[in-house]
């Protein structure tokens, strides 16, 4: 950056009084005002779209990650659930044996294996659907106020305008 101290720009401005004239010098200080705030605008939008492009690559590589991530517990899901079906097996291959040779329970040894829990039953919500139909009654809505109607400005405006004698 450039150092420009007080007595730098005190010098500047002494050399542009004289240069310029004190009759073009506001105008031209104005015209040096505004190219240098499009300048800073330029700057800055140019480093927000440098800014908003390295968070963009950084949130593709947080994404590659996550998803990454979620095929590997996947993955392991699938090896869980194979490893649990297995162990599942052996534990109720000795229970079929088991069960034939109860004697009492011969033809339920094969429905014991494929049992599904029944669905579950309607239960109703706790809601008290009256109390919501009639929680607050019209005739105190317009004792204290409180707006029924959705209302334009100019609507409010000509409602509460005081009228003419």
């Amino acid at each position: 950056m450039l150092d420009l101290g007080i007595s730098k720009m005190a010098l500047i401005g002494a050399v542009a009084l004289i240069v310029i004239g004190p009759e073009k010098l506001p105008r031209v200080a104005r015209t040096v005002g505004t190219l240098l705030g499009k300048a800073q605008r330029y700057v800055s939008d140019v480093k927000a779209e440098v800014n908003r492009a390295m968070d963009l690559d950084e949130l593709k590589k947080m994404k590659e990650s996550v998803e990454e991530a979620g095929r590997e517990v996947e993955k392991g899901l699938y090896t869980t659930k194979a490893e649990f079906e297995k162990d599942w097996s052996e534990a109720t291959a000795g229970l079929d044996g088991l069960g034939s040779g109860n004697g009492g329970n011969g033809g339920d040894s094969t429905t014991a294996s494929t049992w599904e829990p029944p669905p579950p039953e309607y239960r109703r919500p706790n809601k008290n659907w009256r109390l919501k139909r009639g929680a607050t009654p019209q005739w105190y809505k317009a004792r204290h106020g409180v707006r029924r109607q959705v209302q334009s400005g100019a609507a409010r405006v000509a409602r509460y305008r005081p009228k003419k004698k």
